[in-house]
């Protein structure tokens, strides 16, 4: 499905990314992990065609390089970290605004749009919301609608761009666990987090980019967070223990008591 092959990117005297490469050839929740400024945002904005890079990408066998705008957006969608519309927006119109890529003609959206606009909202089940303000919502329910624009959008790619960064505990894992489920209904997801723990407890696979822009290690999360990687990534001190049958990241001398 996507395939990066010795991608790299450069601003003048800086370079950003070294040679990364990687596929993803079926459906399922990939992390991309790693410090600031090792190009992991980079990367989705090559995928999107918004920088000059070197090396090469394909979708479905093609050569992104060779792909309209409008094509690429048909095959990939992608939810930005935060977004602060310059209007109050409907919901409905907000997540409307997915089907751009499929639109034909000058008459705008057609009642199939407005169909699947609604059920992109059942999906991730803020249907509530739809004749709600945008910019009336919390922080989460706002990654929830971006999330629903980007399944209107119909594409068979996912990139989210660290979108729990700015949310409460309680709304990442209500996000968390919401794209989780998308991605076991057979969606592909590229996911930005700087959190191992949310790496451990919902992503099938990890990529690693170190602060060179290269990547360092590539597996599932059990093989790959190690307290050896943390340290190496961003030079603080971690274990890795397991409680309830899961792995979580701790300080070393953070023990992890059980509460009942």
């Amino acid at each position: 499905m996507l395939e990066l092959q010795n991608l790299s990117f450069s601003y003048p005297g800086v370079d950003v990314l070294r040679r990364v490469s990687f596929m993803l050839p079926r459906p399922e929740l990939v992390a991309l992990f790693g410090p600031n400024g090792s190009g992991k945002t980079t990367i989705y904005r090559c995928i999107l065609k918004s920088l000059a890079y070197s090396g090469s990408i394909f979708l479905d066998g093609e050569d992104i390089s060779k792909l309209s705008t409008q094509s690429i957006a048909r095959r990939v969608a992608y939810v930005p970290q935060e977004h602060e519309p310059p209007f109050p927006y409907r919901v409905l119109d907000m997540v409307l605004m997915g089907r751009t890529p499929h639109l034909g003609g000058i008459f705008g959206p057609a009642e199939r749009d407005r169909h699947r606009a609604s059920e992109a909202l059942r999906q991730v089940g803020i249907e509530d919301l739809s004749e709600r303000a945008y910019t009336r919502l919390s922080g989460g329910q706002r990654q929830l609608v971006l999330l629903s624009r980007a399944l209107s959008q119909d594409a068979e790619l996912l990139l989210l761009d660290e979108p729990a960064a700015s949310l409460d505990f309680g709304n990442q894992l209500l996000l968390w666990r919401t794209i989780h489920e998308l991605s076991r209904k057979g969606k592909s997801i590229l996911i930005c987090t700087h959190d191992p723990n949310h790496v451990l407890w919902f992503c099938d696979r990890v990529i690693v980019l170190g602060r060179d822009g290269a990547v360092v290690a590539d597996g599932t999360p059990h093989q790959v967070i190690t307290p050896t990687l943390v340290r190496d990534l961003y030079g603080s001190e971690c274990a890795i223990a397991t409680t309830h049958g899961r792995q979580v990241a701790v300080p070393p001398a953070c023990p992890v008591r059980v509460c009942s």
